[in-house]
């Protein structure tokens, strides 16, 4: 993640399509969470990445999920996250389009004549997504209950 990424007044990410395994730009709104956490680090002069403690940016991926293993019994890797988070996004109430339009994917919902059609990036509701999915985490690290309206489930 690059500061220059980041637009603090208006609470969004924008991956520049160069970063973006699809090739295409992608903004997403940021919940509350995600912004208190960007907004306690400090910026770094001569700096662009939010994270790690070199130039490049954040690089130990093996070494931090080395330290998550505990309690793991299972073998997993770094993109697990990104399918655990959309299979829980799907199990709270969160529709697979907009599940998909989240991860920024191109096919799925966007795949074949559906694709040619609809072109909708659904920013609200991605918005709405990501603020139901922080607070299931909130509820999650703090036992609290959640407070944000499940969104229904399908039969």
């Amino acid at each position: 993640m690059r500061w220059s990424e980041v637009n603090l007044d208006a609470g969004t990410i924008s991956l520049p399509a160069e970063r973006t395994k699809n090739g295409r730009g992608h903004t997403l709104a940021l919940p509350k969470a995600a912004m208190d956490i960007i907004r306690s680090i400090p910026p770094r002069v001569g700096r662009d990445h939010l994270f790690g403690e070199r130039s490049i940016g954040f690089r130990s991926w093996q070494v931090q999920k080395a330290r998550f293993k505990d309690g793991i019994s299972e073998p997993w890797n770094i993109h697990d996250i990104r399918r655990s988070v959309a299979t829980h996004m799907a199990e709270i109430g969160v529709l697979p389009h907009i599940v998909e339009a989240t991860l920024n994917h191109a096919s799925g919902h966007k795949g074949g004549i559906a694709g040619v059609y609809n072109h909708a990036k659904y920013p609200q509701q991605i918005k709405a997504a990501l603020a139901l999915w922080a607070d299931h985490v909130r509820s999650i690290v703090t036992g609290e209950p959640r407070k944000v309206i499940q969104f229904p489930q399908s039969a």
